[in-house]
């Protein structure tokens, strides 16, 4: 037996992830990143840079949140009470 296939078996009642189902779940990530999602397909993109740009995208989507969390609550600290509730319920929606 193939040393990838024996990777891929249970052992010690883990489930193993097989290089194909690893591979398969790269290109996948890759489908989901902006930068990389329209490279063509002649393009190989190693494992370890959709990983990083991976890791760099969900950094920055955090970095998003924070920012408009932070103007969300300015602008409802500066909005009249009539604004603020209005934009409340339209966040509750």
């Amino acid at each position: 037996m193939s040393g990838r296939r024996s990777r891929s078996r249970q052992s010690s009642g883990t489930t193993r992830i097989s290089e194909d189902q690893i591979n398969d779940l790269v290109i996948k990530l890759q489908q989901l990143l902006p930068e990389l999602r329209d490279s063509h397909r002649s393009d190989k993109v190693s494992a370890a840079r959709v990983l990083q740009d991976t890791c760099n995208y969900i950094r920055n989507l955090h970095r998003e949140v924070d920012d408009l969390s932070e103007r969300l609550s300015e602008l409802l600290a500066n909005s009249d009470t009539a604004q603020a509730a209005l934009i409340r319920s339209l966040l509750t929606q």
